[in-house]
This record gives structure tokens, C-alpha cells and sequence, in this order.
């Protein structure tokens, strides 16, 4: 065999960790009924990039009536190690309230045993802190029906009452979702979400006549490409 250049090498054994790829997923996208109204809630995100350096977009919210409230961050994404990647940039808030803008640090990656875990940091105007930490984990029934637990909490370093929100940890949510995955990119799920408010953000919940917790059943699209 004669001596193979590296784009021949690569051409072959398709290992070029320098090529841009890009994907899509809208990995929540589902119907709750919260406060006893109709819910539209969704969780998506999509990046661009190579192995090393990425432009990740995520967003998510929820659309109860004619309200609505969510996030937006867009990150620049660095691997790390072979399983975590650091994540810089911003996130800005928007719905009824305020909106407001903060500088975004963090890390993603799998723990052990296979958990996806994301832990984020973010400063904002005027002194504004805040964290939040996410961990998920596919439990594969059969090849294709598949049962997700995922948690998350939100932790405030100051008190924004025109947006809801108290000093320390501010909530969290516990779901349970099984998907079919009629093919890999497709999936329709059921499952039940479990949110609670803590502290002073419970307080301001009740006071604007909401439940401090809440147990809501789901039916939703996970979708890829």
C-alpha cells in the first residue's frame, strides 16, 4: 500500500475531530396544566462547531395563558476533558417581569454512572448572582422505549420581587418522562413533573395567589436532527 496523506487518512477512517458539524434538539416540547390552565413548555438547544470549540443556543420556558416567561443563553462551548466541556457567555431572561441579562460560566458533562450533568454559574447587573445545576439520566428499557428522571435547581444570591424570585435556593423540579422512539430523532412521551418553590420565592408564590408546589403530568415531542 502506498504512503496515505493525512486527508486520505482521514477521508478513510472519518476521524477528522477538526470538522464543523452542527445539531438541533428540542428535547422538551409538551403540554402541562399548571394553576389549572393550559401550559405550553419547552426546552431546546443547538450547536455548531468542531470536537474542540462549539456556539451552543439554549433556550427554554413556558407559555401558561396569554403569559409567558423563559431564558436564552448563548454560549461559546470548549471541551475540556473527553467527557466535560466548559461553557461562557450569556443568558438574558425576558417575560412579564423585568428581564434581565447575565454573564454565564459553567460546565456540562457526563458523571459517572452515565449522568448528564450541567452546572452553571451567572452574574448579572447590580450586584445579581445566581446558579443553577441540572442532572439527568437515560434508563433504556428496550431499544426503544426509554425512561428519563431529571432534576434541577435555581439559586439566587438577592431578592427580585417584580420577578417572583428569593434570595438562596429558589426552586426545583423533579420529572419523570418515558419516550418511544418511533425512530431515533422522533420520540413522543408521557410522564409527571414535580416543581416546588423554597424561601422567600414561596412567599412572593403565594402572595400572587400561587401553589408553592405542584405536581403536573406532561405529554410532549422530543425531536432531533
Amino acid at each position: 500500500m502506498h504512503d496515505v496523506s493525512n486527508e486520505e487518512m482521514i477521508e478513510l477512517m472519518q476521524m477528522e475531530d477538526n470538522a464543523p458539524y452542527s445539531m438541533w434538539l428540542l428535547d422538551q416540547f409538551e403540554w402541562r396544566e399548571i394553576e389549572d390552565e393550559n401550559a405550553l413548555v419547552w426546552d431546546a438547544q443547538a450547536w455548531y462547531g468542531t470536537d474542540y470549540n462549539k456556539a451552543w443556543l439554549k433556550t427554554e420556558g413556558e407559555r401558561v395563558g396569554g403569559a409567558y416567561e423563559g431564558r436564552a443563553e448563548l454560549l461559546w462551548d470548549r471541551l475540556l476533558t473527553r467527557w466535560w466541556h466548559m461553557q461562557a457567555g450569556v443568558r438574558h431572561d425576558f417575560g412579564d417581569g423585568p428581564s434581565r441579562t447575565w454573564a454565564a460560566f459553567g460546565v456540562q458533562g457526563l458523571a459517572p454512572y452515565w449522568f448528564e450533568v450541567e452546572a452553571t454559574a451567572y452574574v448579572g447587573e447590580g450586584g445579581r448572582t445566581a446558579a443553577r445545576l441540572s442532572a439527568e439520566y437515560e434508563l433504556l428499557l428496550t431499544q426503544r422505549l426509554i425512561l428519563q428522571p431529571e432534576i434541577e435547581f435555581d439559586l439566587y444570591g438577592k431578592d427580585d420581587p417584580r420577578n417572583g424570585i428569593g434570595s438562596g435556593l429558589a426552586d426545583s423540579e423533579v420529572g419523570l418522562r418515558l419516550r418511544y422512539e418511533i425512530r431515533r430523532e422522533f420520540a413522543p412521551y408521557i410522564g409527571v413533573v414535580w416543581s416546588r418553590s423554597y424561601g422567600e420565592t414561596a412567599d412572593l408564590a403565594r402572595a400572587a395567589g400561587r401553589d408553592e408546589d405542584d405536581v403536573q403530568f406532561v405529554a410532549g415531542l422530543r425531536a432531533w436532527f
